[in-house]
């Protein structure tokens, strides 16, 4: 990482080596010496593949030396190669022994010492060897994988141009301050987050977001760091910092979380921690009785050579590796997932409940239709409507608002929690609000004419008589009723949750194909009707926008984020989130969890198998200890091979849906 992310190197330094320790299973088996600042390229920059390949070149040519009869030199070469390969892991081990602290490598230096003192110098090296290059092909491969990850920092550019005191100054992104306006001409990435204040264009988000299509952004427009401008020149006003902006936020949210275990990389640990003593005392136990009922030394060898049969190496990295692969394809490809709980939970998703607006709908609400009175014009009830609304925040404000051009100054104005607003204009006293809270009239049929066309009403009453209905409408996104045939075909269950009216809500549901739907809910509601479902017996996504399905959020097994490039609390709430608005990186990303979660079981069930075999063989005697060892670290590797596939992953919204159909499928009822 360069220096102009500013503190970023050693914070994210740091939760890398946090990392790693969870790599180990809780306990980092050897010197964490390797330097942090040096990018992994290339297997000769992992030290522990280094000391490794040098110790296997010694162990070599002392073989070879010795078949020619240089035992001496065979000896001598032996102990060289011991010592290269020990140097990966024992120092290390010795360190955390006088913390009282044991792990894998306090196994295999016991069979290296052990081995070495009762002369088997070539096995003691050939164990050094072969653990010293497995622990650097593991270092690499979680390097590896965390730099695709770290790399959506290098995204934001070295310079940046600002305007300061009328003149365009080159700066480094670091410098940036709030307010600051970023010259960004065509070709440009964006240093930092900001809104354009000129300029038009359309900006590509794919690096950051997984939208293959350009955005067009003009003047009021959010745009993000890293993204690249196209044909248009910008002048944007910076919003966050450097070190806050967009990208970094998901860089530290995913590597903070990455902490977080999964319930599979749980059991792998609470089965190596005690692993390890137990492995212990049944080795002195061997050696006890064997001394005692046959030939010592025999049933010492036996004893080392079970101690290094029963390593849980192989298990301490099964999860891991995969857990970081998948997290970091994920991220690159639009999907923010925090952490192995979360990536587990996410594989095991069988009921998706969806809020409505702003999940299935593009939150741009738009009027369609305005019904009116006798003697009224369409035009007036627009024009008294945005009177009202030009004092609202809601998003139907803005819908009216954009339907009219003469907006009459209002007063009087006050919001009624839960109905509408009321206010004076052009000398007529003005409610607007919800059928319910206004009776519609003549207007009835119109009203539920319009909520049967999947629109909101809304009724505008001047001086105590009803003059109009306006319908708004918030579209339905274009990929939504694929998304959900893709969903249901895949056997999930799939329910809509809102706070609309029935009438709304079963009219949208039906254009996506939903026949499950929740409707007139408040928070609240979401949130008891997201545990009715969990309590279903099967694993419930919450799908919203992070804000005012907070509660269902939590409440859920796992909760989904739209759009969290530009929502804080979407990132803080959600365990999952789609950084773009594309819906369908949802069924893409439940298809890479299910696969990432299949490939951590199979490291799982392989690594504990490979013990189960082992144990038996070294106490029979067909295993010695260099094919132990090598039986365990070729373990290793094919383990690790398999969980950075989980980073190999396709663009999510192409990939396959589908988990297989349950076998007693789950009715849907309204």
């Amino acid at each position: 990482m360069t220096t102009r992310h500013g503190h970023l190197d050693d914070v994210d330094r740091g939760r890398l080596d946090d990392e790693h320790d969870h790599v180990h299973g809780g306990e980092d088996d050897h010197d964490h010496e390797h330097d942090h600042d040096e990018e992994v390229e290339h297997f000769w920059q992992v030290r522990e593949i280094r000391l490794g390949v040098l110790s296997g070149v010694l162990l070599l040519a002392g073989f070879l030396l010795g078949r020619a009869g240089q035992e001496g030199w065979e000896l001598g070469l032996s102990i060289a190669a011991l010592i290269a390969g020990g140097a990966t892991f024992v120092p290390g081990t010795l360190k955390r022994l006088l913390r009282g602290k044991i792990g894998v490598g306090t196994l295999m230096t016991i069979g290296a010492v052990g081995a070495t003192a009762l002369g088997q110098v070539q096995e003691a090296a050939a164990l050094a060897f072969l653990y010293s290059l497995s622990e650097g092909l593991e270092e690499y491969s979680v390097a590896r994988t965390r730099k695709g990850l770290r790399a959506l920092l290098d995204l934001v550019p070295r310079e940046a141009t600002v305007l300061r005191g009328g003149t365009d100054q080159v700066v480094d992104p670091a410098d940036l301050v709030v307010g600051d306006i970023m010259i960004v001409r065509p070709g440009e990435r964006l240093a930092t987050d900001g809104i354009v204040r000129a300029g038009r264009t359309a900006v590509d988000l794919s690096a950051i977001t997984g939208e293959s299509m350009p955005v067009e952004a003009g003047p009021g427009d959010e745009v993000f760091a890293g993204a690249i401008n196209g044909t248009g020149a910008l002048e944007v006003e910076v919003t966050t910092t450097a070190e806050n902006n967009s990208l970094a936020r998901i860089v530290h949210v995913v590597e903070a979380e990455q902490s977080r275990k999964g319930t599979t990389q749980r059991l792998a640990d609470r089965i190596a921690k005690p692993l390890v003593p137990g492995i212990l005392i049944v080795a002195v136990l061997v050696a006890v009785l064997g001394a005692v009922f046959g030939d010592p030394v025999l049933w010492l060898q036996r004893a080392l050579v079970v101690v290094v049969a029963a390593s849980p190496c192989a298990l301490a990295i099964s999860v891991p590796v995969t857990v970081v692969a998948s997290i970091g394809a994920a991220s690159r490809r639009g999907v923010l997932v925090k952490g192995g709980a979360a990536l587990e939970t996410l594989g095991k998703v069988r009921t998706i409940a969806l809020d409505k607006t702003g999940t299935l709908t593009r939150n741009q609400p738009t009027v369609i239709d305005v019904a009116t009175t006798a003697g009224h014009a369409r035009e007036e009830v627009l024009s008294l409507a945005g009177a009202l609304e030009a004092r609202s925040e809601h998003p139907l404000a803005r819908a009216i608002l954009a339907a009219t051009d003469t907006v009459p100054a209002a007063g009087d104005v006050e919001a009624v929690t839960g109905a509408g607003l009321t206010g004076t204009a052009t000398g007529r006293a003005l409610r607007l609000g919800r059928p319910g809270w206004l009776d519609p009239g003549p207007l009835a049929g119109d009203v539920a004419r319009m909520q049967e066309a999947g629109a909101t009403a809304v009724l505008l009453e001047a001086d105590g008589t009803v003059i109009g209905a306006i319908a708004v409408r918030d579209e339905l996104r274009p990929e939504a009723a694929e998304v959900v045939a893709q969903l249901r075909e895949g056997g999930y269950r799939v329910a809509m949750l809102t706070g609309d009216n029935p009438a709304t809500a079963t009219a949208l549901a039906a254009q996506a194909g939903i026949s499950e739907v929740h409707a007139d809910l408040r928070p609240e509601d979401k949130s008891r009707l997201v545990g009715r479902l969990r309590a279903a017996g099967r694993t419930t996504a919450m799908i919203g926008d992070g804000v005012n399905d907070a509660p269902a959020l939590a409440t859920a097994d796992l909760g989904v984020a739209m759009g969290a490039m530009g929502t804080d609390v979407a990132i803080e709430t959600a365990d999952v989130a789609l950084m773009g608005d594309d819906l369908r990186l949802l069924p893409g990303a439940l298809a890479h969890a299910r696969r990432s979660r299949r490939i951590i079981l199979q490291n799982v069930t392989v690594s504990l198998a490979l013990i189960a075999v082992l144990i038996p063989l070294a106490l029979a005697g067909v295993l010695g200890l260099a094919a132990v060892v090598l039986a365990h670290e070729i373990a290793e590797v094919l383990i690790i091979a398999n969980g950075v596939r989980a980073g190999r992953s396709a663009d999510l919204r192409t990939v396959g849906t589908a988990p297989t159909p349950p076998t007693t499928p789950v009715a849907a009822h309204s």
